[in-house]
Formats: structure tokens, C-alpha cells, sequence
């Protein structure tokens, strides 16, 4: 049995055709269905109490919330989806793999760009809270998240334009390990994806630093609403650190190839702890 990536898909090293036994095999993919299933159930009631109650889906910081709650369990659900059919079936058909790698790339850049989002959201609510009613409206909420959904679609959909292009229509008809790099080959697409991931976490990582330090010099400076800076303020720590985990998929191809050279026999074994570390934990947060 083989194993596949997570939703970055890179095959930073070369790949070889190598094999788990049935049994690491079915206990591999069974680890993985039964944290599916525990995240599914806790997103499913996270979802299912927001939308009990009017007061949680008329607050744009509860809206933006649940849309990262959303996100995950899909982009969740992709990679795992993916891992399970790379075991069942080894290849499957170009057409179907490119689907389930753009959802999960794009799925994968929203998060980062939602987490900006909810920090400016507080930082509002902290920094100007006789306008947070204005300026924080349902409706502009809503118009913040179909943003989130082009700033993260627009730069990956070329790719797809772009393999349309070069490839001819029987590449979409072939059968492929479903990696990134097997179905978006030209190379120039791989440095543009470099540049966006910079782009995007440098910008997010400016947007924390901006709304902490705000926040924390209002709490400094307002006596009575201490309380709620500061609890703003673990907010936005929080949102550091999920941003953090989400680096961890911009910087796990370059640890894999540093492991692979230093335990070459364990490349199954190294892929598996990635996913795992990288794609699966971080959703527990």
C-alpha cells in the first residue's frame, strides 16, 4: 500500500514505489477515519448550536467562526478522503484528482485569511467599539467571507487554466497517484505558488502583530473595559498560534527531505507522521 500527502500535495522527494503491509496499512487509514469521525462530530455540533440560536448568526465574530469551523471539516475531509483512495485504489483518474486538489488548496489557503479576518474583527470591536456596530455588519461579514473565497481561489484556479492549456484532453482521462506536482506539472506554477504563500502569510502575520499590539495598548490605556481587551488579546494569541500550525504545510516539504536523507528506509513512516502533525492536529484547535 502506498501513502499519499496532505492537500499541498508537494513530492519534494522523489517518489519510489513503496509499500506498507496490510495490516500498518489498514491500521494507518483506521487512525485517520477515527479522528474524521471526532472532528465531523464536533464540527457537526458546533454547527448545529450555531445555527439554534439567532444571537450567534446575527454576530459577524460568531459568522466568521463558524466559517472557519466549515472550512476546515471540508478541507478535512478532502485530504482524508484522498489519503483513504491513495491506499484503495493507488491511481485514479486526472479529472477527479484535480477537483479534490483544488478544493483542498483552496480550503487550506482560507484558513490563514479567516484568521486575519476575525483579528481585525476584534480589533474593531476593541480599539473603536462606538463604530464596531457600523462598520461589522452581517451583511458586510458576509461579503468578507466570499472576499476570503477570491483571495484564496484566484491565484490556484491558474493552475488549472494553465495545465488546460499545456495538456492535451487525454491527460484528464488518465490515471495518476493523485499529487499536486503529477497533475499541475509546469514548473513555473510551482514558484508562483511560493511567492502567493509568502505573500499571504506575511500579510496575515502583519495583520496579528497590528490588531495584538492595538489591542494591548488599549487595554493599557481603558480602565473599565480591561476584561475585554485582554480576552481579545488571547484571542488574537490563539489566532497566532492556529497560524503557526498552518505554516507547518508551507514548511513540511523541506523537513521531509531533511528526514528522508536521514532515515532513508522510513519514507512511508515520515509521510504518515506529516499528515498527521500537519494536516490532522492543528484541526483539533
Amino acid at each position: 500500500m502506498s501513502s499519499s500527502l496532505g492537500p499541498r500535495g508537494n513530492m519534494t522527494v522523489p517518489y519510489q514505489l513503496v509499500r506498507d503491509t496490510f495490516t500498518m496499512a489498514f491500521v494507518k487509514n483506521l487512525i485517520v477515519v477515527l479522528v474524521w469521525l471526532i472532528l465531523s462530530y464536533i464540527n457537526g455540533t458546533l454547527v448545529a448550536t450555531f445555527f439554534k440560536h439567532q444571537a450567534f448568526y446575527e454576530d459577524p465574530r460568531y459568522i466568521l467562526f463558524i466559517h472557519m469551523v466549515i472550512n476546515d471539516a471540508i478541507q478535512l475531509t478532502v485530504t482524508i478522503t484522498l489519503f483513504v483512495l491513495s491506499y484503495i485504489f493507488y491511481k485514479i483518474n486526472v479529472s477527479f484528482c484535480c477537483f479534490f486538489i483544488l478544493v483542498a488548496v483552496f480550503t487550506t489557503r482560507n484558513t490563514p485569511v479567516n484568521l486575519a479576518s476575525m483579528a481585525i474583527e476584534r480589533y474593531i470591536a476593541i480599539c473603536k467599539p462606538l463604530r464596531h456596530n457600523q462598520i461589522c455588519t452581517v451583511r458586510r461579514t458576509h461579503m468578507v467571507i466570499g472576499l476570503i473565497w477570491f483571495i484564496s481561489v484566484a491565484p490556484d484556479i491558474t493552475d488549472l487554466f494553465v495545465t488546460l492549456a499545456t495538456e492535451s484532453l487525454s491527460f484528464f482521462h488518465e490515471s495518476v497517484f493523485c499529487l499536486r506536482p503529477n497533475v499541475f506539472k509546469d514548473p513555473i506554477l510551482a514558484y508562483k505558488r511560493q511567492v502567493f504563500d509568502i505573500l499571504y502569510f506575511s500579510s496575515v502575520f502583519l495583520v496579528l502583530v497590528f490588531t495584538y499590539l492595538k489591542i494591548l495598548f488599549a487595554a493599557r490605556a481603558l480602565s473599565t473595559e480591561k476584561m475585554s481587551a485582554q480576552k481579545a488579546r488571547n484571542t488574537i494569541l490563539l489566532h497566532g498560534a492556529q497560524l503557526a500550525m498552518c505554516m507547518l504545510s508551507y514548511i513540511s516539504p523541506s523537513v521531509e527531505i531533511m528526514l528522508h536523507f536521514i532515515f532513508p528506509g522510513r519514507i512511508l513512516q515520515i509521510r504518515y507522521a506529516n499528515y498527521l502533525i500537519v494536516y490532522i492536529l492543528p484541526r483539533f484547535l
